[in-house]
């Protein structure tokens, strides 16, 4: 048990800490405003304050976990050794740079709450942030920070032994669209037929026809093959159904089609089922809860986990709508064109209401790459490289690695040729570790 001593407990001071010590190493924490507690304390302490007590691990503390709301918050990005730091702290701290402050600023997406240019879909950006701007997007840096930490309580308390966490994989299969060809009915297909026919994309129409008078398999039906790679899977992988109405953004199948029902059904009892919420639904609770409570209705039991489309976030209200329907996860932190971590950390956390100042009961599994952010790598060399440079990264902190594949990437299309291959590599990189 560490116990840090502070001169004031605040939420933001519980919530940081137990991310860095008891989520990420493993160690519990508690916490103290008196002096006396503190000295009787006979393991693990330190101060986090203004000054040090005496000749106890301390840490200079930011203003930042002691104020409440927004604020403009003077931010000085520097090297320090493998990594980077803010939020300098002066030559009596053990660390150059309050992490836990530090930290929070990534973990609660301040940044995200302050004033930004968003893209076509009204999304944040990765330009906007200052991982990307400062170099340090693709490094877990929260979790990099934390080992930091765990060195100096190492060489303090040699004989304390710390838990070893291991490093996790949970892949997320996403499917915007089940079919490509089947179960749109007739409208739509005859729509299709004559888009193909004015483009002259004679090879989908082709297709198309041998996937209606059913001579060939759906070229986004490719669930047998993932079902048979779950099943030789330790752990389980997260798919995510959109049954939104459709739209100019959605296009799925229609909920009420009983090759679609049953599609999910069969799913659900290999692997975890969980919502993606249409793009109408991201700014409609009405609309959220309607499609919660229709996929629950499929899967029969409670939704687990839920994904926004187009991985598009508005916070706070994005999560507080999934807090308030009592889902227990979320996936959409993360960015579609670039591999990284938006929120700096790949262990899971759990979204911090900066409005309300409460940790909230939502955990947020953030993604650290989008299959299509792979599609910039020409060479499929380039791709294994990149994909095994992220694992390496993650490996290095014991992290959780998020990737997000969608249905028809293991399809036999020529942009995702290659992908079942980077795939493997993602589902076998526990065995390497």
């Amino acid at each position: 048990m560490l116990l840090v001593y502070t001169h004031k407990i605040t939420p933001r001071v519980k919530y940081v800490f137990k991310h860095i010590c008891t989520r990420i190493l493993g160690l519990p924490v508690t916490f103290t405003t008196t002096i006396e507690e503190f000295i009787a304390h006979d393991s693990l302490k330190i101060s986090y304050t203004k000054q040090p007590l005496s000749h106890e691990i301390f840490i200079r503390s930011n203003e930042l976990l002691f104020e409440q709301g927004l604020n403009d918050v003077d931010i000085n990005i520097q090297d320090w050794e493998n990594t980077k730091g803010f939020f300098s702290t002066g030559e009596k701290s053990v660390l150059p740079y309050d992490i836990f402050a530090a930290s929070f600023y990534l973990l609660s997406r301040y940044e995200e709450y302050l004033p930004h240019v968003k893209d076509a879909y009204g999304r944040f950006t990765p330009e906007e942030s200052i991982a990307y701007k400062h170099g340090f997007l693709k490094q877990p840096i929260v979790d990099v920070w934390a080992y930091k930490f765990k060195s100096i309580l190492q060489e303090n308390y040699p004989d304390f032994e710390f838990e070893t966490k291991k490093y996790q994989v949970k892949p997320v299969i996403d499917i915007p669209e089940a079919f490509r060809f089947k179960q749109k009915g007739l409208m739509r297909s005859i729509g299709g037929t004559l888009n193909e026919l004015v483009t002259f994309k004679f090879k989908s129409l082709y297709v198309r026809f041998s996937v209606l008078f059913g001579l060939k398999r759906d070229p986004f039906d490719t669930f047998k093959y993932i079902l048979n790679k779950q099943k030789q899977s330790d752990f389980k992988f997260v798919f995510f159904f959109l049954i939104g109405d459709y739209s100019t953004y959605d296009k799925n199948i229609n909920v009420n089609k009983t090759k679609f029902v049953s599609l999910i059904k069969q799913v659900s009892d290999y692997s975890i089922v969980g919502l993606k919420a249409s793009f109408f639904a991201i700014s409609n609770f009405k609309i959220l809860k309607k499609e919660k409570d229709k996929m629950e209705a499929v899967i029969n039991t409670s939704l687990l986990a839920s994904r926004n489309s187009f991985s598009k976030l508005n916070l706070p209200e994005s999560y507080r709508n999934l807090v308030e329907l009592e889902v227990p996860e979320d996936y959409t932190m993360g960015f579609v064109n670039h591999i990284g971590f938006r929120a700096g950390t790949c262990t899971p956390f759990f979204f911090y209401d900066l409005d309300y100042e409460v940790q909230t009961p939502l955990k947020v599994y953030p993604y650290n790459l989008l299959d299509y952010a792979l599609l910039k790598n020409n060479s499929l060399l380039d791709k294994k490289r990149v994909l095994n440079q992220i694992i390496k990264e993650i490996k290095q902190v014991n992290g959780c690695f998020v990737p997000i594949f969608h249905n028809y990437t293991f399809s036999d299309m020529d942009r995702w040729k290659g992908f079942k291959e980077l795939f493997n590599i993602i589902i076998e990189s526990p065995n390497d570790a």
